[in-house]
């Protein structure tokens, strides 16, 4: 099958990108780096042409609420109108556990947009939830940094490894379309200042984590629901412990 992954260079398109192709599909990466640019559209309906599955995993440059917003709603539009005409037949995007309970964040609310234009397409599609990913574990540190202090949430926290999210992405798209979501989480919930304490401490950072229930994580204010999966999740198989063993000490 020929299958386009939008986002098919960066860190989740590239692992996907290589695990549909060791099941032997016909794989696309499509991004602005590879010629297929879904806010300009150039190379979009090329890119299309033959597509039996898309796969969404586009992430927007930049973090400013509003650009954001329109970077999911315009990129959305175009590459939801591009796949209709061309009959696509699955369209799979990866979004986030918790969009909707945390609307004072503005790139949580720009995947609730995006998803549904998803929804309201007419294209059969699947919607993934990923929980946030180990490899944002340090710019979470850095944001939460108050004058060499880091203050967070004790909130319960489940984050995944990316090859977990790449993996379950993977399955996704290869099975029917569902038209509806699916949550996949890392395989514990641990409170994010101690997540946070652990992985300062095995990059011997000895900047001190304060737990702060008040605490705001990217403009939103945390409790135990907001960045945990619901009912019967799909878990990674990598523990926290494990991935940071496997990354450079500093």
């Amino acid at each position: 099958m020929k299958i386009v992954v939008i986002g098919g260079t960066g860190l989740i398109g590239s692992k996907l990108v290589k695990n549909l192709r060791e099941r032997g599909h016909d794989v696309l990466p499509a991004a602005p780096n590879t010629g297929v640019n879904t806010i300009t559209r150039e190379g979009l309906a090329g890119a299309m042409d033959g597509a039996e599955i898309v796969v969404d995993v586009a992430n927007a440059p930049v973090w400013e609420d509003k650009a954001v917003l329109e970077f999911f709603e315009t990129s959305g539009r175009n590459l939801l109108a591009a796949e209709a005409a061309a009959g696509v037949r699955h369209h799979v995007a990866l979004s986030i556990v918790g969009s909707e309970r945390l609307p004072d964040n503005g790139y949580f609310r720009a995947k609730i947009a995006q998803e549904n234009l998803i929804k309201a397409s007419g294209i059969p599609y699947t919607i993934l939830r990923a929980t946030q990913f180990f490899e944002f574990v340090g710019g979470i540190a850095q944001s939460a940094d108050v004058d060499g202090e880091i203050r967070l949430s004790p909130a319960l926290f489940q984050p995944i490894a990316s090859d977990d999210v790449a993996a379950a992405l993977t399955d996704v798209a290869l099975a029917p379309p569902i038209n509806g979501k699916v949550e996949v989480a890392g395989p514990e919930a641990v409170p994010l200042d101690e997540l946070v304490r652990r992985f300062l401490k095995a990059k011997h950072d000895t900047r001190k984590v304060v737990p702060d229930v008040h605490a705001r994580y990217f403009g939103a204010v945390l409790n135990d629901q907001s960045l945990t999966p619901g009912d019967k999740p799909r878990l990674g198989t990598i523990h926290f412990e494990d991935w940071l063993g496997q990354q450079p000490a500093h």
